[in-house]
């Protein structure tokens, strides 16, 4: 990881749902912040991209109501707000400390932004990537 990976952003990030149903905070040091283009983010969430912040699961915790859970892979589960549909997190079974949250779901959302898109394999042809960040054809790979 390089040090333009991590963004620390304030004490305390909050968020939630369209709805109000479900609020959270998250905290720590936001990692592998990205915009994803896969085809299972896209249908999720029914945006290309989506913007992912990935914090540590200890430091993220629900305030108000529950997060709704979908098995969208074998490995991937993900959270939303089961009133009002809202994609909030993303959780992958081999990296189980972590926690991914969508960016667009923060209160204030441009405390972090994306530095890099990933899955640009899997991107629609209308989605435009000229913002100059990093493109990966899949995950991200470290160099």
């Amino acid at each position: 990881m390089t040090a333009g990976d991590v963004q620390r952003p304030p004490a305390s990030l909050a968020g939630g749902c369209a709805c109000g149903a479900v609020r959270y905070e998250a905290s720590g040091a936001a990692e592998s912040l990205c915009f994803c283009h896969c085809a299972s983010c896209r249908r999720a969430a029914g945006a290309s991209p989506v913007a992912w912040g990935t914090f540590a699961r200890e430091r993220f915790r629900i305030v108000r109501g529950s997060l709704a859970l979908r098995r969208s892979s074998a490995l991937v589960e993900r959270g939303f707000c089961a009133a009002c549909g809202t994609a909030l997190t993303y959780s992958h079974a081999a990296r189980p400390s972590e926690l991914d949250v969508t960016l667009a779901s923060l209160d204030e959302p441009v405390a972090l932004r994306p530095l890099c898109h990933i899955w640009v394999s899997d991107r629609v042809a209308w989605a435009p990537l000229a913002d100059g960040l990093p493109q990966f054809p899949g995950w991200r790979t470290e160099s």
